[in-house]
């Protein structure tokens, strides 16, 4: 599959050459695509990887990941064109956060989340959110003593949120559907708690599972 990677932070160049594993073809999408760190993220990760802008990475996707800075992501999606994302499935990996304070907190809570921001800047778009309740070093091939946690995912869209899972399920991670992007308002917050647990530790090796019995 080609998999267009929004963003060169952290999470974007993790999510990226994990996709490059498993054997997807990965463009990296930036402001500025000659920029050393992607460079480097390009000769590192392999053939199946290359660099363009926001619109260049937009219209090589089949799957597009939003793995941008919050104060960032609506720039950068009106860089890639909502046009070019028409009909794609846009996995939305952003939590809105304040960096103002220490911890952070939320921007957007309530009645709006950053998914449905995401879905409504792209309204042509299958938008899922996902990735967003996990540190960046457990995204791919999470290993825990007692087994894989859960990745809780939403969007409004069936065929998209499958293709997602699908993925996911290469990832190595168990999915929980909650149902419609409005959803992320709690997956958002459910991302606070993870937070403050890293800020409360200092340490990020955690995640979250549903126990049933």
């Amino acid at each position: 599959m080609k998999i267009g990677i929004l963003g060169t932070g952290d999470v974007g160049r993790v999510l990226g050459a994990a996709c490059v594993t498993l054997g997807h073809d990965v463009m990296m999408g930036s402001r500025e695509p000659d920029q050393q760190k992607v460079k480097d993220w390009v000769a590192k990760t392999g053939p199946r990887a290359s660099s363009g802008t926001f619109a260049g990475a937009a219209r090589h996707c089949e799957l597009a990941i939003v793995a941008t800075r919050w104060d960032g992501t609506e720039n950068a999606l009106k860089l890639a064109r909502a046009d070019n994302l028409a009909g794609k499935v846009v996995i939305d990996a952003t939590n809105p956060l304040d960096f103002s304070s220490t911890p952070p907190s939320l921007s957007v809570s309530g009645a709006d989340s950053a998914g449905e921001r995401v879905q409504r800047w792209l309204p042509a778009a299958k938008v899922v959110k996902a990735f967003n309740t996990v540190g960046n070093p457990h995204m791919f091939r999470p290993d825990f003593p007692s087994g894989p946690p859960d990745m809780l995912i939403c969007g409004n869209d069936p065929g998209a949120k499958q293709t997602v899972a699908r993925l996911l399920s290469e990832f190595g991670w168990p999915v929980i559907d909650l149902g419609g992007i409005e959803s992320s308002r709690y997956l958002e917050a459910l991302a606070m708690i993870w937070i403050l647990e890293y800020f409360n530790t200092k340490n990020g090796n955690h995640a979250f599972k549903i126990l049933r019995k």
